[in-house]
């Protein structure tokens, strides 16, 4: 497939995805969407940034899957944390679709935060701070509590350990969005005996369906009291 069909087949996808998403994409989108998809390929044979096993899997399982968050977020100019982004999923297709979005992305692995700095100064991502931090650090020294408006995590840990880290980073009325598999009942059972110790109430578990055989889906919404 040549570059060109490439984006053309990136813009179609997205685009046919957008009852997902609630976002349709123009020029700019695809074409930063497609600077980042060349950098992730030519990163991942470098280092392991991602398990994929076609190119094409990126756009479905990995930008489209990102994109759903966006109904769920407080605003397009909300302070967002993306606790363990990784390759920067979900946060850096929002950001690249929503402009005004205040990003931090944080991330443990030192090789997987140089990957995301040379990303955002690539793509010209203002607003948008890499951290380089465990997560269970930040909470130990009291950094950053009650400033975000969305913390974000896609399939990260299991939402007994999210819903702490919702209590201490989100600011009140702020929204945890955990972004999961299909099959939660037992794990959502155990993380709400949770939530009042933390300050956090249960809202909603939204369940989609990505294009193709990518599988369903939950989006899991908390919010802080």
């Amino acid at each position: 497939m040549s570059p060109a069909d490439e984006s053309t087949g990136l813009a179609e996808i997205l685009s046919g995805a957008s009852a997902l998403t609630g976002l349709v994409p123009g020029e700019k989108e695809i074409s930063l969407l497609e600077s980042y998809r060349k950098a992730i390929l030519f990163w991942n044979s470098k280092m392991s940034l991602l398990a994929l096993r076609s190119p094409p899997d990126l756009t479905v399982k990995h930008f489209v899957d990102s994109l759903t968050v966006a109904p769920y977020l407080p605003g397009e100019d909300a302070r967002v944390l993306d606790i363990g982004t990784g390759a920067g999923f979900p946060g850096i297709p929002l950001k690249i679709f929503m402009g005004s979005l205040r990003l931090w992305l944080l991330e443990s692995r030192r090789k997987k935060v140089s990957f995301l700095k040379h990303v955002v100064r690539e793509l010209g991502l203002r607003e948008v701070t890499v951290i380089h931090r465990r997560t269970e650090d930040l909470i130990a020294e009291g950094s950053c509590r009650a400033f975000f408006d969305a913390v974000v995590s896609r399939a990260l840990w299991k939402l007994c350990r999210l819903i702490p880290a919702g209590g201490h980073f989100l600011s009140t009325g702020g929204v945890l969005i955990a972004m999961k598999g299909a099959d939660i009942e037992e794990e959502l059972r155990d993380a709400l005996d949770l939530c009042p110790a933390h300050g956090m109430a249960f809202v909603a578990a939204h369940e989609l369906t990505l294009p193709g055989e990518a599988g369903r889906r939950k989006i899991v919404l908390f919010r802080k009291v």
